[in-house]
């Protein structure tokens, strides 16, 4: 019987590239981070929160721009936008009296190389 190495991702390679999802096992701390961008994203609210910071011109939004859009009190606003924060997924800056929301792209970029097929181009290379 032979032996194979298993290559953990979130490991180096000896090409110095992160494998994806579909090329080798998550090691044990990789998953456990995913899953807390999975869990941040597996809510509706959470996921229209998302999309509003990312798809706001300028690339940031007020949080006063963000609670009418939603029939929620604007704490439990706050909570989701935490539990997001949390996740990586955004960043924020108070400015006097109000928060303002930015998506960090590294953790989206992160979560496109993880989930893209091996061989198969990324949807940022495609659409260029």
């Amino acid at each position: 019987m032979s032996k194979q190495e298993l290559v953990l991702l979130g490991q180096d390679s000896a090409d110095g590239c992160c494998p994806g999802l579909l090329t080798a096992p998550l090691g044990e701390e990789q998953a456990v981070e995913l899953a807390k961008v999975f869990k941040a994203l597996g809510d509706p609210v959470r996921l229209r929160l998302l999309s509003m910071i990312a798809s706001r011109e300028g690339g940031e939004i007020c949080v006063c721009d963000l609670t009418p859009a939603f029939d929620l009190s604007q704490p439990t606003i706050s909570h989701h936008l935490k539990l997001l924060r949390q996740a990586g997924l955004i960043d924020c800056e108070r400015r006097g009296t109000w928060v303002y929301y930015w998506l960090r792209p590294e953790t989206t970029d992160k979560l496109v190389g993880i989930l893209t097929r091996p061989g198969q181009p990324t949807p940022a290379e495609t659409s260029s």
